[in-house]
């Protein structure tokens, strides 16, 4: 009872030398004050008291921004020495409703927002820590490091995946343009220091850009494995293995690069596709898994693919998948893989065949013709090719339709060949004669 009555005489004495340094604009010394009421509540371990004062000394009349700032930086000290979870939830939740509305500690507002969620998802309340994570929007922080920022909002999107709101989770994706991980770190510094706002140093915890990159590509996957996005799978490995922390290493590098094939091959066929497809293949690295170069090639060259003898040669390969970082392909990547491998041999059949009996183009893809026709039909719908079927007759039509311009074109181009030919042919039969009558008079 003695300390506790020590502590209040204390704690009454510093509150009159704030009120007066405060009342006559001495920001030093009203910062001091505040500050040393908050060090003797923490060394006297009252941690209510603690809140109480950091409530009282922000809401007393006048109170100068340079003292809730000071008082708050140095309460978010004492979070981690807090006796128990309650305490620190409590001493957490009072410096936000402190920091709730004011510019001046946005930046520590959103420190302590960060360390709230990652204790509710600690306790298995994922929904509360997304929920909590979404209150702030750190990409109007002027004042907050770019690093920071992007490791927040990083943070954010993990939140809405653990939560399967991947809507919000894309959403918040979309604050991140991809252009800023290969932004120069030390042009960024110079350019901080001439602009009006100085920009904090990040936290200690926050990792490095190339780290961040490597951590928003993963996140992406993640999101686009949801809705099994082969391509766009595929485009952020390949921004992984651009990183060159990555790319030195063979360990890190070799799996990355296994991914990038096979969600090429999983990949519907389109220019983009083909694309990477083809910037794949010129990859050197390549060489050290000669497996899926010979994939890769198989794919993209112009012959029919017999599916068992492919599954047969890779099947090892690709239940192999599971055990790399990255984890599997997913729970359909096989019946996509045989997917993709019919809609090749179709396209290869469409490239050899202005026309083809439905029961050939079934013998042809190993498929009943049921089958064929449905594949066929859906690649006709997706515009991957242009077919016209003929079901009486059984008869597949490659050849797209003909525009009136363009047959009237052909027509007139045809015709002026037809003229150019005339005219050869009459220039040729004159000089004959002429040099058969020089030849009779001579």
């Amino acid at each position: 009872m003695e300390g506790d009555g020590k502590l209040e005489a204390q704690i009454e004495a510093l509150l009159n030398v704030e009120k007066q340094m405060r009342q006559a604009g001495d920001v030093a010394s009203t910062r001091k004050a505040a500050t040393d009421i908050l060090q003797l509540c923490f060394e006297a371990r009252a941690w209510k008291t603690l809140n109480e004062q950091i409530v009282l000394l922000s809401k007393r009349r006048g109170q100068l921004k340079q003292a809730v700032q000071a008082m708050v930086q140095q309460a978010m000290q004492y979070i981690d020495q807090t006796p128990d979870i309650d305490t620190k939830i409590e001493l957490i939740k009072t410096l936000n409703s402190v920091s709730a509305g004011k510019i001046y500690v946005e930046i520590e507002r959103a420190r302590l927002i960060k360390k709230l969620a990652k204790i509710k998802e600690e306790q298995q309340l994922i929904g509360e820590a997304a929920d909590l994570m979404q209150e702030v929007a750190v990409e109007t922080f002027g004042a907050m490091a770019k690093t920071e920022k992007i490791a927040f909002i990083l943070e954010q999107v993990r939140l809405c995946l653990d939560h399967k709101d991947y809507v919000r989770a894309q959403i918040l994706s979309r604050k991140i343009n991809p252009r800023v991980f290969e932004a120069d770190p030390s042009k960024e510094k110079k350019k901080a220091k001439e602009g009006e706002n100085v920009v904090e140093e990040p936290a200690a915890d926050i990792p490095s850009l190339p780290e961040l990159k490597q951590i928003y590509y993963q996140l992406m996957i993640r999101y686009y494995s949801h809705s099994n996005d082969y391509l766009e799978i595929c485009r952020c490995y390949k921004a992984i293995y651009e990183i060159p922390s990555v790319k030195e290493d063979p360990a890190q590098w070799i799996p990355v690069l296994r991914k990038i094939c096979w969600y090429l091959v999983l990949s519907p066929h389109d220019s983009m596709q083909s694309s990477l497809h083809n910037l794949t293949l010129e990859d050197k690295n390549l060489s050290e898994i000669p497996h899926f170069r010979l994939l890769l090639k198989q794919l993209i060259t112009m012959e029919v693919i017999q599916w068992t003898a492919l599954w047969n040669t890779f099947k090892d390969e690709f239940e192999n998948e599971k055990n790399m970082p990255g984890g599997t392909l997913g729970d359909k990547a096989a019946e996509d893989l045989k997917l993709r491998v019919i809609e090749h041999n179709i396209l290869v059949v469409s490239k050899y065949y202005s026309r083809i009996t439905l029961k050939r183009l079934a013998v042809l893809l190993c498929l009943d013709i049921q089958e064929a026709e449905k594949h066929l039909s859906e690649m006709v719908v997706s515009k991957a090719l242009v077919a016209k079927i003929d079901r009486p007759m059984g008869i597949v039509c490659f050849q797209p339709p003909k525009d009136s311009n363009d047959i009237l074109n052909s027509w007139a181009s045809n015709l002026e060949k037809l003229l150019d030919l005339v005219e050869k042919s009459c220039h040729q039969i004159h000089k004959e004669t002429m040099v058969h009558k020089a030849a009779l008079k001579a």
